[in-house]
């Protein structure tokens, strides 16, 4: 098993590997990028803001995507013929 690239602190995602840092590295270029094209057309700080929100928003929404996914270990499958929890509650019978 591969070692996670992110490590959840709090509601932010840190990264423990060089892919992770490419990706956030990748991701504040972006914007930044993002943030020079818009605010040079701009007339106001509104005018930025708007213009940045839309660019910022799903980029760090997908870099969030990609942590959780790249964060968590994978779930193991529940075994053939395991009782579900919920049906041993409701039932009281083990799904038996």
């Amino acid at each position: 098993m591969k070692a996670p690239l992110f490590t959840r602190i709090g509601w932010f995602h840190l990264p423990r590997s060089a892919a992770g840092f490419v990706l956030y590295f990748l991701a504040v270029i972006f914007c930044a990028t993002v943030f020079a094209a818009v605010d040079r057309h701009s007339h106001s700080a509104s005018d930025t803001l708007y213009g940045i929100y839309p660019f910022f928003v799903t980029t760090f929404l997908l870099l969030d995507w990609i942590a959780r996914r790249a964060s968590e270990p994978s779930k193991p499958s529940p075994e053939p013929g395991s009782s579900h929890p919920i049906a041993t509650s409701v039932t009281g019978t083990g799904g038996q």
